[in-house]
């Protein structure tokens, strides 16, 4: 059998629909739930708090349509992706550790990032992402696959998944399917949470958090080539 490459699995998996998070979210009645459109008058006021490497970014809690809210994974890359962006992937170390700084600047709790396990359909029967824990997560925003949980990236001085968690041993560690059965799908990056720092930790995709939206190439370039005269 043939597989497909990650990308295209991933791509065919987020262009349409995301039915995991429906599996994944008891406390909703809610249908199966799409990616959302960028809408191109919100591209082009999209909130531009600060900039990495050419890259805008905002953090939800201080942008004034957004501070008081908190939306399970899905909400909020779509909010992101309506402003022709998408939720933060950190691929590096020093993207990373400007995340760090916001979050322990402004005693932000928690944040959702981009960071996703490949656990829908399509990837099934994927050796080169078994086992799931150790190489089944990657960033959906740009589909790039994340480094083996248990490694330290390339290019990075550290590991930064927790070493601890709610069964007191090391992320990822798929707590909450002990508890009532839903996976913990989603990256999101806690404060402490657990006494160990700032740090990413698995959690289920229906939980509500504030986020970090970032600029996504691929959705602004698409609204770019279908709105001529537009600046973004």
């Amino acid at each position: 059998m043939m597989l497909l490459p990650l990308a295209v699995v991933l791509l065919a998996a987020f262009a349409n629909a995301e039915p995991a998070i429906n599996e994944a979210r008891p406390h909703s009645n809610r249908p199966g739930r799409f990616l959302s459109l960028p809408i191109p008058q919100k591209c082009a006021n999209r909130p531009k708090q600060f900039n990495f490497r050419g890259h805008n970014y905002f953090y939800s809690g201080h942008v004034p349509a957004h501070a008081n809210q908190k939306v399970d994974w899905l909400d909020a890359r779509n909010i992101c992706r309506e402003y022709c962006m998408d939720l933060i992937s950190m691929e590096t170390q020093e993207e990373n550790n400007m995340i760090f700084r916001l979050i322990q600047q402004n005693d932000v709790p928690y944040i959702w990032t981009s960071g996703r396990l490949c656990d829908f359909k399509g990837c099934e029967n994927r050796r080169d992402l078994e086992p799931k824990s150790l190489y089944g997560w990657f960033w959906s925003a740009n589909r790039e696959k994340m480094a083996p949980t248990n490694q330290v990236p390339n290019g990075w001085g550290f590991n930064p998944w927790s070493q601890t968690g709610h069964k007191k041993v090391r992320q990822p560690d798929n707590a909450e399917y002990d508890i009532n059965g839903t996976n913990e799908s989603c990256l999101s990056v806690l404060n402490n949470v657990y006494n160990d720092g700032i740090a990413w930790h698995d959690v289920a995709c229906y939980h509500e958090k504030p986020f970090v939206c970032e600029d996504s190439e691929e959705l602004l370039n698409y609204v770019a080539s279908t709105n001529r005269g537009i600046r973004l």
